[in-house]
């Protein structure tokens, strides 16, 4: 790693220099026809960077500091059978497992039942991970921010008004079942909505996890977040908690699967069907 950091060092030192003394021509011609000359003084020496160069001690103790987290990225932590997909509504499979991770640790967390999970789509930035041994790296790779959970209250009125926003936005969604039309311009509208078999009651109270950002940067389309009673935060990022998650799932003998369970269904009899792909 060293030599490899030296290498690089090297040629970016012998780049500058080329690229240095490419512009003494072009500088020189730009001088008036009467300047005196000015004679350029240059010496270039070549270092063939090979194993008989000795290590440097300055870096390898810097690196050292960041070797054992690198490890740590490549800890198996589960296994997937079946590879995870995002796309359509709801961010696909990839949305369903992310978004199942987090009611579940937040339950865990809060010890009582969570009714419903939001993740926006926009946070999951990888666009598959594939059947095998699920690493750390993963998981980091898929949720690279230091976005944390929340949870917080809302009544059953405001819970239809933050499900209308994840069905147009195509966000990622545990616990509801939606029924939801695709219009001519390609938008999709919400038709009906439950909370597992149960209807949404206007006036009850509904429990919510959700990351940090959309409550505080999500803007006036998750308006309806901070409206929200007994916000709470979970003093846990997403990643973490998605981590121990797939950790706890192994622990019982389950691999994770890709989960599509019906949460989205599209009622085709009453929409203009534009191609648009189903989730996966």
């Amino acid at each position: 790693m060293m030599r490899k950091f030296v290498h690089n060092l090297s040629s970016a030192c012998g780049l500058f220099l080329f690229l240095l003394l490419a512009t003494i021509p072009a500088a020189r011609a730009q001088q008036p026809a009467n300047a005196p000359a000015r004679d350029i003084h240059a010496r270039v020496t070549e270092t063939q960077v090979d194993s008989s160069i000795p290590d440097d001690p300055a870096v390898d103790k810097m690196l050292a500091v960041y070797s054992p987290k690198v490890h740590e990225l490549d800890v198996i932590i589960g296994k997937l059978k079946g590879e995870l997909r995002k796309g359509g509504i709801g961010a696909g499979s990839l949305g369903n497992f992310v978004a199942d991770g987090m009611r579940a640790e937040a339950g865990l967390k809060l010890g009582k039942h969570v009714d419903l999970a939001l993740m926006n789509g926009g946070g999951l930035r990888r666009q598959n991970i594939g059947e095998g041994e699920l690493r750390a790296r993963d998981v980091f790779e898929l949720l690279p921010f230091e976005n944390a959970l929340v949870t917080l209250d809302l009544t059953g009125e405001q819970l239809l008004k933050l499900l209308v926003v994840i069905v147009s936005s195509r966000e990622a969604q545990s616990g509801a079942r939606i029924t939801y039309i695709s219009k001519a311009d390609r938008s999709f509208q919400l038709e009906s909505a439950r909370l597992g078999e149960k209807e949404i009651d206007p006036k009850a109270m509904y429990s919510i996890v959700t990351i940090d950002y959309l409550v505080n940067v999500g803007g006036e389309r998750y308006g309806v977040l901070r409206e929200g009673k007994n916000m709470r935060p979970l003093n846990i990022t997403l990643r973490d908690a998605l981590m121990e998650y797939v950790k706890s799932e192994t622990a019982a003998g389950r691999d994770i699967k890709p989960n599509l369970d019906g949460r989205f269904v599209l009622d085709r009899a009453n929409s203009v069907i534009s191609g648009e792909a189903p989730p996966k």
